[in-house]
């Protein structure tokens, strides 16, 4: 959350750009954000072309005039520092700032996430701008927060990045001989000499497909490379606007389960997390919900900034819906009950030029507020006000975790076998989902964070145990925790070489089991086997495992290895632990799940209809019930929480009782302030 004295409630408002228009149109814009409750604006994303036209040239002139302007109406900023797209000259002058790709093309002036992260250029340029801009404004006492940059991204293969790879490699294994030991490139010959046979992997070396590379160590290191080569961008800007505003909190702009950067490290080093939803048209309710747990889990819980989303509609889909009436607000709210403590959006007036002139806004190309996005808009921000500041740092208690990691995301799916089809984010989906869809309160976890406030972490496809992380595991479970991890886990250690000795390598005492083979099977094929009574297909992989203890649950009823484990439960210390020895469909994971969280006394936050979300945030002014209706149709149950409670609804006023009944139209949200 944005901690400052000066925000009593949550913020709303997002991405302002007056400069693209004459300074005619800027009243008009103020009085059209006083109706629409607007009390923030994001300025100066993509001004660094406008603030240093040439290399000795500065000229803060019209955002002087920007900032002054907002501020006299009342408006608080969040003040980015325009870095995320390096002007022409310097592409001209500089050419070492462009960026090469994947297939080693090199890259002209033109779009934006154009800059390499390791050009000496761009790191110069950017930071002193930052420096520029923070010393300029230190003193403007509505800038609520800075903004580094913009949606960081793009990877670079070029010779500046070359090298610092190698610098990266020196730092991580000391030698040369260290290198190739994790690398295993006694394998094809593939011994490097000196750090200076080292090139980065791509279309030019080790790479045949973009996920396809004949040396995974060598592609994982690279990922691990350039994630942090950008993070050293940001952290560059952010040490310097630290230093000279060292009160005002600083963040940039994540984008959800974003495969290049690993937002658990980022996070370290922002003040908030801040984060802009753009779901697909085809995003699921828990699709949607699972990216805000992301985003507060990787912060160890703390409320985050909803930095971006459209008030309509987006420009780069395929098919670009609109947002049907009510769904603005009802995804806005969805934000706000897994951890949002603003609401802010791109943009505030729809551009009329270039690739996103079509992407929603608050005020439409027509210019006034005869329009249903602004009434929408207007409509929520009224709510807001009257909300005040009662959600604010309100967190969840939750007493189930997933485990998420980038590791092991990049890992398995450079990894050459079993499957093309395994792909990790959808694995940690299977069981997300299942535990959304009945309104269990879960936090997204990273291998750094702490388990045993937990009852139960799920850790599907947990393909490499790095470090002791295995310790981490094994103390949970004997102290009584219940640990679930599935098919392809515990092989490798973090530089990708097998664990030898029998999978599931450093687990295995654990599991109770060990895995002989994996049959990857193509999507028309699959297995079965029969879990209390209910027969469940056995797709996309198959463990053949032999118990070492573990008690076996089902076993698999086809092929060569019917007879064999399908499910396990190993009873270790005080808790247990579940191997999961295949995939399945989404009614095998909750009855599953189910079977098992009512072994633990794990409730849902309420029991609801379905397609009705529930969620609680508490802080120490109350506990606050999320009701939010997805369905199509009206909903209609009986107020059944986890501890039995009625209370008041905070955007109507309605008091509810304990189990009473509600219906919910589409659409409609529900902040119950519980007795």
């Amino acid at each position: 959350m944005i901690e400052d004295k000066k925000v009593t409630k949550m913020l709303y408002g997002g991405d302002y750009n007056p400069e693209q228009w004459g300074e005619d149109i800027w009243a008009e814009d103020m009085r059209l954000f006083n109706l629409a409750g607007i009390d923030v604006v994001t300025l100066n994303v993509f001004s660094w072309a406008m603030l240093q036209p040439s290399e000795n040239t500065y000229n803060f002139e019209t955002l002087d005039k920007i900032i002054d302007n907002v501020t006299k109406h009342g408006l608080n900023i969040c003040l980015a520092t325009s870095t995320a797209a390096h002007p022409a000259w310097m592409a001209r002058k500089y050419p070492d700032i462009l960026r090469v790709e994947f297939n080693g093309m090199k890259r002209k002036f033109g779009s934006r996430h154009n800059s390499c992260p390791n050009s000496p250029t761009y790191r110069k340029y950017s930071v002193e701008l930052a420096r520029r801009i923070a010393e300029r404004y230190k003193n403007q006492e509505n800038i609520v927060a800075w903004h580094i940059s913009n949606e960081y991204g793009g990877e670079c293969y070029c010779e500046n990045c070359e090298k610092a790879f190698r610098v990266w490699l020196k730092d991580r294994y000391k030698t040369i001989e260290a290198v190739n030991a994790a690398w295993d490139t006694a394998f094809w010959g593939h011994t490097f000499y000196d750090f200076d046979d080292i090139v980065a992997p791509n279309m030019l070396s080790e790479h045949f497909a973009e996920n396809r590379t004949t040396f995974q160590g060598i592609s994982l290191d690279y990922r691990r490379f350039m994630s942090d080569s950008i993070l050293d961008c940001y952290r560059m800007e952010y040490e310097t606007v630290k230093s000279i505003t060292p009160d005002i909190q600083v963040t940039t702009n994540l984008m959800g389960f974003f495969k290049p950067l690993d937002y658990q490290k980022w996070a370290k080093y922002m003040d908030f997390v801040s984060w802009d939803n753009y779901p697909s048209n085809e995003a699921t309710t828990a699709t949607k919900a699972m990216n805000h747990d992301l985003m507060r889990g990787i912060k160890q819980g703390k409320p985050f900034c909803l930095m971006e989303q459209t008030p309509s509609v987006t420009n780069w889909l395929p098919y670009n819906a609109l947002k049907r009436p009510g769904v603005m607000r009802l995804w806005s709210y969805q934000a706000v009950a897994h951890g949002a403590d603003t609401v802010m959006f791109f943009q505030m007036r729809r551009s009329i030029g270039a690739c996103e002139k079509y992407h929603g806004a608050i005020i439409d190309h027509c210019g006034h507020e005869n329009t249903r996005v602004f009434r929408e808009a207007a409509a929520l921000g009224a709510e807001l006000k009257r909300l005040g500041d009662a959600t604010l740092g309100a967190r969840h208690k939750s007493e189930v975790a997933i485990l998420f990691d980038w590791d092991n995301w990049w890992a398995i799916e450079y990894s050459a076998g079993p499957s093309v089809n395994l792909k990790y984010y959808d694995e940690i989906l299977r069981y997300y989902e299942t535990l959304s869809n009945m309104n269990i309160s879960t936090d997204i976890i990273g291998v750094d964070d702490d388990l045993s406030q937990y009852k139960m972490v799920i850790a599907p496809v947990l393909y490499m145990t790095k470090g002791d992380y295995d310790e981490k595991i094994r103390t949970f479970v004997k102290n009584g925790g219940t640990f679930i991890t599935t098919f392809f886990s515990g092989y490798v250690n973090e530089t990708d070489l097998v664990y030898t000795g029998g999978y599931p390598g450093k687990l295995r005492d654990i599991m109770g089991l060990w895995v002989e083979e994996q049959d990857a099977l193509p999507p028309e094929m699959e297995n079965h086997f029969t879990y209390d009574g209910v027969r469940y297909p056995a797709t996309l992989i198959c463990d053949l495992s032999h118990s070492e203890g573990a008690e076996i649950l089902t076993t698999y009823e086809e092929d060569f290895y019917a007879g064999m484990p399908a499910l396990t439960k190993n009873a270790f210390g005080n808790g247990h632990a579940y191997y999961v020895c295949t995939a399945s469909n989404g009614e095998f994971y909750k009855h599953f799940l189910g079977n098992v969280m009512d072994e633990l006394n794990i409730k849902p936050v309420c029991i609801t209809a379905p397609d009705v979300e529930a969620t609680i945030r508490s802080n120490d002014k109350g506990d606050y019930l999320f009701l939010l209706n997805h369905a199509k149709t009206d909903s209609t149950f009986a107020l059944n929480t986890l501890d039995n409670r009625g209370g008041q609804d905070l955007l109507t006023n309605t008091k509810y009782n304990a189990g009473e009944t509600i219906t919910m139209k589409p659409t409609d949200v529900l902040i119950i302030k519980l007795d």
